[in-house]
């Protein structure tokens, strides 16, 4: 019998990298979503939709979270 080929995953989407980042860089600083809405500007809910991707970001808001977690825009959209 022929092994199936097993295929790459799926490359993460924007939006799904820009979460597991988000997420993964705000517990580093120690902040709770709510502290990192509050210093970023946002509703306290905001940040918990991002990182269930539930909603879309602008890039003036992924700038305004960049600079709360003092990080470079970039460093939130790499893979």
């Amino acid at each position: 019998m022929a092994k199936k080929s097993q295929s790459a995953p799926p490359a993460a989407t924007a939006r799904e990298r820009i979460s597991a980042n988000l997420s993964r860089m705000r517990k580093a600083r120690g902040l709770s979503q709510e502290q990192l809405a509050e210093l970023a500007e946002f509703h306290r809910t905001y940040v918990s939709q991002l990182e269930r991707c539930v909603t879309n970001i602008s890039i003036d808001g992924l700038e305004r979270l960049a600079e709360a977690l003092e990080v470079d825009v970039i460093d939130l959209l790499k893979k």
